[in-house]
């Protein structure tokens, strides 16, 4: 009798707790979706602020934004951490044409790729269209040198996750121009990474070998690609361009961090998002969405009175567009103060509809995070599986091998409309699914902390 008394009894205790965080967790939606603030928020980062590179005069006033709206919430510690960045500029405005046999000529939609080098004036050369890095290797350095390449691969439209669409387009952008630079190529080209057909090309960051003979390297628009390459298949076509690229000495920047202390240790749960965003449009989604949702997150359990047993965290990285040193020093600096990391969180994908979150970790801590599918599911949170966390916290792992990691999940199918384009702006994220992604962010936020 007394062994069923105490199997019952347990049962009750874990049914009362759970109805507890159901509680709690529908005050965290009600106050998001009621008095949420990280839509004015967002607004004052992009219209304010604008697009944030680091090394810019804009991302310094991102650094002077974050640490400003985080001391006016109150936090019990709200401080900067100096970090070094490089600093690249695209310079006067990139333009770019092409010429067939027949002596038509097309202005083009056209983007330098993050990093890229300057044409030194205006470049012309035959074009030649490839698929990947290895059609390009095959064709062999003498049918590359002295041309233009143009990557011409495009997203795979079959596949429901977009990122995965991207992660099977991205080595054209990251590793093509440093391939066909030392092949010889003058120039490249690559159609830009997206779903949509418009006219709008997207940026990105690329990457040279030390030593190499570099080439320039831009994107141009999917509907411009598609002409490209309806013309080859009639015959010849010369490309000119001229982009004036500047790579400048690396500078200090800095990452923006906020805290509420634990009661009980001083274990540390990070979450955050990225400060700094590509040059063009307002880095709306990519990744002001992601800082917004971070701040008000820590508004909201700071506000509904939570008490939490590990530090919050809050870290509003810079640099992870191009060189993710924000990331790195953070994870390093952590480290060397002898910090204890039991969690890490981060939301990177845009401010669309929240859906769940991704796993990084053992298959216990899978298992941990799939527990909560039956108390999340009434807020439509329900893809809990293994996979990636983020770029910014990723470094963490290095150092802290047995934590877990989480990278909040959206609803992607719009996100490569927007991604690294001059479409990414403050228009083009909806207010309430930014607001639901905020408390998503809280909500594992206080299950974390709870669970761990």
């Amino acid at each position: 009798m007394r062994v069923v008394v105490c199997v019952l009894s347990l049962m009750f205790s874990s049914a009362i707790f759970a109805n507890e965080d159901s509680l709690f967790i529908r005050k965290i939606f009600d106050e998001a979706l009621e008095n949420g603030q990280a839509h004015d928020n967002l607004r004052s980062l992009c219209k304010d602020i604008g697009a944030r590179i680091t090394g810019s005069a804009e991302a310094k006033m991102a650094v002077k934004w974050g640490e400003k709206l985080l001391k006016s919430y109150e936090f019990d510690r709200v401080y900067l951490q100096e970090i070094t960045v490089p600093h690249w500029e695209r310079g006067t405005k990139e333009a770019a044409w092409i010429e067939n046999e027949s002596g038509e000529v097309q202005k083009l939609n056209i983007i330098a790729l993050g990093g890229s080098v300057g044409t030194e004036g205006l470049i012309t050369g035959d074009v030649i269209q490839v698929e990947s890095i290895e059609e390009l290797e095959k064709l062999g350095e003498s049918a590359v040198r002295g041309k233009i390449v143009f990557f011409n691969k495009a997203f795979d439209q079959k596949l429901i996750q977009t990122f995965r669409a991207y992660g099977g387009c991205i080595a054209q952008r990251h590793e093509g121009t440093n391939v066909a630079s030392k092949m010889g190529a003058i120039g490249v080209v690559i159609r830009s990474l997206g779903t949509s057909k418009d006219d709008h090309p997207h940026t990105g960051s690329m990457h040279y070998e030390a030593g190499v003979d570099s080439c320039a390297g831009a994107a141009i628009s999917t509907n411009d690609a598609d002409v490209l390459e309806s013309w080859l298949k009639k015959g010849n076509v010369s490309l000119s361009m001229e982009m004036d690229c500047r790579h400048y000495p690396m500078e200090q920047s800095h990452n923006v961090i906020a805290e509420m202390k634990g009661n009980q240790d001083n274990k540390i749960i990070t979450f955050g998002g990225h400060l700094d965003s590509w040059d063009v449009g307002e880095g709306a989604h990519d990744d002001g969405a992601g800082i917004v949702h971070s701040i008000e997150a820590l508004r909201i359990l700071k506000y509904l009175g939570y008490q939490p047993k590990h530090t919050l965290r809050c870290v509003l990285f810079m640099n992870e567009e191009n060189g993710n040193f924000g990331g790195k020093n953070y994870a390093k600096l952590c480290s060397e103060a002898k910090e204890e990391h039991i969690c890490a969180i981060e939301t990177d994908r845009g401010g669309f509809l929240p859906i769940g979150f991704d796993v990084m970790g053992s298959q216990e801590q899978l298992e941990l995070v799939q527990s909560y599918k039956a108390l999340l599911n009434g807020f439509q949170l329900y893809k809990f599986q293994a996979g990636y966390s983020g770029v910014d916290i990723r470094p963490l792992q290095e150092y802290y091998p047995e934590m877990i990691q989480l990278g909040m999940s959206i609803s992607s199918q719009r996100y490569f409309d927007f991604h690294h384009a001059e479409t990414d702006v403050f228009e083009n994220v909806n207010k309430r699914e930014l607001h639901l992604g905020a408390a998503a962010m809280a909500t594992m936020i206080y299950l974390m902390d709870k669970s761990l």
